[in-house]
């Protein structure tokens, strides 16, 4: 599939640059016909018109459903699936090269590698000299920037893998070997600095300016410093690195997370709701729109609901994901706009929920985030089963600050550091928790879990830990299994105690390091016999 894929791509992606546009609403569509190959990229407009097709799509539907969740959450421990055979390979830990959701999340990500490629290589060959170079630039930045966030997210869970960086060149040479993981990384790192150099400061909502571009290279180097490094400690060249582009977005870009200020702490909770969309706080967001069909849109909430009862024409929820106890566990008694934005407990009530009938009261244990109800709770007719208006986060600006924080520690074991805990206590505070006055790499890491479940991110952080610390690694995820914490669980909301299910679940294997990577689609070994060979450099 993967050479079938990027080839497909190279044919159809000229055409596919304009699926939606930028004026006054980021999600206006033109018609297909409007535009060719000989007569597009003319224009400013034109380079916007394509940018914007980056954010969205089949290509993104694939992760966004396929990966996000399954395997950003679910193979952490904080979602818990236990029916239907691919997911309970990923509870299990038994996933296999014929896995729908390891070969679904490979083929979109390089989808969208494909035509971010495309877009960059036609505003290099076609756009004309009468289009200042400042928009030229901050045109590829966008689509490099979309490019080096596709690469983070292939490194962070397949490890060595092909690094395609023009499309044309796979019609002559089709077979590729894999490149080594830490230059994968360096090129994710090179796209992101180039974005941070020509993007703006500020754009309209929903795009993504030069602070996107630095907070994820504060990512992208934070993960790059324990590449390797087994024994425990970082490269601190590398930590400096990202404490410095992280830190930038954190003290020069005048940006606040939201509802910081609010008195009621409401902030996190109404940041995941529609009217939100892309307030200043997601750096970046999968801009979805409404009524464009199966395969196209966000249908999160259409799969992965606990209830059908506040979904469009009262259809989903075929695949409600359960949150762990161990997740619940997370939680202090304090944390509870957190928790009740992130996950339902029996008795909850939400109000913004099936409105029309007054409001839905929970009557189990489901997720919440992402969950937004239907087409009248968001005054948005055309939003149907599978497309709603949620612009999920892939980067917020509070995962950059408790980047950060997680810089300034790096090698130290604790620290009272005064600036790492101003932006690690902001998080916290905003939801209504206590300061902290020193905390660890154990206390940050709750602390992103918490603050990011079901954003995908605590593999994540799982994998980044993995490499640097492999041994404490493993035991996370072991002391799951071993204190029953993979478990979904029940809620006497009466008592107020959860009680872990006792039903037997399927066996599941002992993590090991090599849990940490996901195996490569067997439909990409049969199409490239290459991707079995040693990964070879890039650079």
């Amino acid at each position: 599939m993967f050479m079938k894929s990027i080839n497909r791509i190279i044919v159809i992606l000229l055409f596919a640059a304009a699926i939606a546009g930028c004026k006054k609403n980021f999600l206006d569509r033109p018609s297909n016909s409007q535009i060719s190959s000989n007569n597009f990229y003319q224009t400013t407009s034109d380079l916007r018109l394509a940018t914007a097709s980056l954010y969205a799509g089949a290509e993104w539907w694939q992760w966004n459903r396929g990966a996000m969740l399954p395997l950003g959450d679910v193979l952490a421990g904080t979602g818990s699936f236990q029916y239907s055979n691919d997911l309970v390979q990923l509870f299990t830990r038994t996933i296999t090269a014929q896995n729908s959701y390891v070969s679904g999340t490979w083929t979109g990500l390089y989808s969208i590698i494909a035509q971010c490629n495309t877009v960059i290589s036609a505003i290099q060959q076609q756009a004309p000299v009468t289009i200042p170079a400042a928009d030229k630039n901050a045109a590829i930045g966008e689509a490099r920037f979309v490019r080096a966030v596709a690469y983070f997210y292939l490194a962070m869970y397949y490890g060595a893998v092909p690094i395609v960086e023009d499309n044309s060149k796979l019609i002559e040479n089709p077979l590729l070997y894999r490149n080594i993981t830490s230059d994968v990384y360096k090129f994710a790192a090179k796209d992101l600095t180039f974005a941070a150099r020509y993007l703006p400061a500020t754009d309209i909502k929903g795009r993504v300016t030069t602070w996107s571009a630095q907070g994820m290279l504060g990512k992208v180097y934070l993960t790059m410093a324990g590449l390797g490094k087994s024994g425990g400690v970082r490269d601190q060249a590398l930590l400096d690195s990202a404490k410095k582009y992280a830190g930038n977005v954190c003290k020069n870009s005048g940006l606040e997370l939201f509802g910081q200020n609010d008195p009621n702490h409401r902030g996190y909770y109404d940041l995941f709701r529609p009217q939100n969309n892309d307030c200043p706080e997601m750096l970046f967001a999968l801009q979805w729109a409404p009524g464009v069909g199966y395969g196209n849109g966000n249908d999160l909430q259409t799969w992965y609901a606990p209830a059908s009862d506040f979904l469009p024409s009262k259809q989903g929820g075929w695949q409600s994901l359960a949150p762990t106890y161990d997740l619940y566990r997370m939680y202090s008694a304090n944390d509870t706009i957190r928790r009740k934005a992130t996950i339902m407990l029996n008795g909850d009530f939400y109000p913004e929920l099936n409105q029309a009938s007054g409001g839905y009261k929970a009557t189990g244990t489901g997720m919440k985030k992402h969950i937004i109800g239907n087409e009248k709770d968001n005054n948005s007719p055309t939003m149907d089963t599978w497309s709603d208006i949620e612009h999920d986060p892939v980067l917020r600006l509070a995962d950059v600050y408790l980047v950060y924080a997680e810089a300034i520690l790096g090698n130290n074991t604790t620290t009272s550091d005064a600036t790492a805990l101003t932006y690690f206590n902001k998080v916290r505070t905003r939801a209504g928790l206590t300061p902290v006055t020193s905390f660890n790499i154990t206390s940050l890491r709750v602390e992103r879990r918490v603050e990011l479940a079901y954003e995908g991110q605590y593999w994540l952080d799982l994998v980044r830990y993995s490499y640097y610390d492999p041994t404490n690694a493993v035991k996370v995820l072991n002391d799951q299994d071993a204190t029953y914490g993979r478990v979904s669980f029940s809620y006497d909301p009466k008592t107020h105690t959860a009680t872990r299910d006792t039903t037997k679940l399927p066996s599941t294997l002992p993590a090991t390091i090599n849990s940490f990577t996901l195996p490569i689609p067997a439909s990409e070994l049969t199409s490239d016999p290459k991707l079995t060979a040693p990964p070879v450099p890039y650079y």
